[in-house]
């Protein structure tokens, strides 16, 4: 096992995890079908580990922003090759969410998932939903946090991106757009004064950064047991499978388009950095599965940097910009999949949408993206704020959450894997283009490297 890469380490765990979670819901199906030992067994015993895990690497992910964001701006010396590296990140990242929204437009309108839905299949669905209680009160919640969005003022996400207090905002992975904020003042300001008097603090920053890649290294030892324990966890957590059959159609249109998604990131990687995209792909392995495990940027965000720099040679200053950022602000795959989701709904309800309408989808998306929180279960949040603009009744709303609640965590995983694969593709092309894309200093797949010597 220790000879593996760390992929293959990770993919070991995952399919032993949904093996031995499928074991243990037949071994509830074979008993008294009130008792489930199986599944309790795992939420007892398997599900801490991951729980543990995920913990971890949220522990460190402030940090690591603040020692590697601090000590990229510091190795740049100059305020203008910030403005450069900042100018390219956030335009490319918009520009990459936009397509991810036409994308999914396009499939869903090709596909037309739920057009053909039955009124007893939909009754079907909305009551298994509804009689979960954790289920109701979970989307009661998202409606009522995409309501206090909405409310909010045109310029409430810049006031809600400065902080008043940077410990408390600190203490929250909620808030990283606000450690983001003062990170980069606190940075700029260095840069700005004698490096006489800046030397001291750039040194303890630059020992604080490699504590935490140990932190990293660390924590990735255990990465394939949490897995295992993440997947067994989600296996007997699913709910009815007949009930998840009838959402078949709209779940392989979002896995269709987030195919494409990835399809798209990899001719950009192609043409443009001249790297082989199969190369790319085992590079980023490891930060790929941790983000299906987990459905959490921020989580991943310690092992993505980690990959990004380590493994495919982007120079500090620019991962370290370019990946906290995108963490928060690329959500390519959640806004995707909110575009896909908008449509099913509207199909589904018998909502009509006009060409209006849908544009109203690409520019509702791209603007809900930024700011999301990097954590499990934001798009669904995202998305009302999408339905909402399109004038979904408010007596619907709920019933097509509803209607997609039991297919949500599953595609949340896929989604997550696409933003993590967003946030390296834009590290790989920011780096391009400013000549701080270099030979990976773990050199662990042998596609040649042409485009850097």
């Amino acid at each position: 096992m220790k000879n593996l890469a760390l992929h293959w380490q990770i993919l070991i765990g995952m399919v032993l995890g949904v093996l031995f979670g499928l074991g243990m819901t037949q071994w509830d199906s074979a008993g008294t079908p009130e008792v489930h030992e199986g599944a309790s067994f795992i939420k007892d015993w398997i599900a801490p580990i991951g729980t543990i895990f995920v913990n971890l690497l949220k522990l460190i992910a402030i940090p690591l922003i603040i020692a590697s964001l601090i000590k990229g701006i510091s190795d740049l010396g100059d305020i203008s090759k910030f403005k450069q590296i900042g100018f390219r990140t956030i335009g490319i990242y918009v520009t990459t969410t936009i397509i991810a929204v036409s994308i999914g437009l396009t499939i869903v309108n090709i596909v037309k998932p739920g057009s053909g839905i039955s009124e007893e299949t939909l009754a079907k669905l909305i009551e298994a939903n509804q009689t979960d209680q954790s289920a109701s009160a979970n989307i009661a919640g998202k409606i009522e946090t995409a309501a206090k969005t909405i409310d909010s003022g045109p310029l409430t996400f810049i006031v809600d991106m400065v902080p008043d207090n940077i410990f408390a905002a600190a203490s929250s992975n909620g808030d990283m757009l606000k450690v983001i904020f003062f990170t980069l003042f606190f940075g700029i300001s260095l840069l700005l004064i004698d490096k006489e008097k800046s030397v001291i603090i750039k040194g303890f920053f630059d020992g604080l950064n490699d504590v935490v890649l140990k932190m990293v290294d660390l924590i990735m030892l255990i990465a394939p047991y949490a897995v295992f324990a993440l997947l067994a966890n989600v296996i007997v957590s699913s709910g009815d499978p007949d009930v998840l059959v009838e959402l078949l159609s709209y779940s392989f249109t979002v896995l269709g388009g987030l195919i494409l998604m990835i399809g798209f990131y990899l001719t950009l990687v192609y043409f443009y950095t001249g790297r082989s995209p199969v190369g790319f792909l085992k590079a980023m392995a490891p930060a790929q599965l941790l983000a299906f495990s987990t459905s959490s940027s921020a989580a991943t965000l310690p092992v993505t940097m980690e990959r990004v720099e380590e493994h495919i040679g982007v120079e500090k200053e620019v991962t370290a910009f370019v990946c906290p950022v995108g963490a928060t602000v690329n959500m390519d795959g959640t806004s995707l999949y909110q575009a896909v989701a908008a449509v099913f709904i509207c199909f589904a309800l018998d909502h009509p949408l006009t060409f209006a309408d849908q544009l109203t989808i690409v520019t509702t998306a791209t603007l809900a993206s930024i700011g999301s929180a990097a954590v499990p279960g934001a798009g669904m949040v995202m998305l009302v704020i999408v339905l909402e603009s399109i004038g979904l009744p408010s007596e619907k709303l709920a019933i097509g959450l509803a209607l997609i609640f039991a297919v949500d965590r599953p595609l949340d995983m896929c989604r997550t894997i696409v933003n993590v694969t967003g946030d390296a593709t834009v590290a790989m092309l920011v780096g391009k283009s400013v000549g701080k894309l270099g030979p990976p200093k773990v050199r662990d797949w042998d596609d040649n490297l042409e485009a850097v010597k």
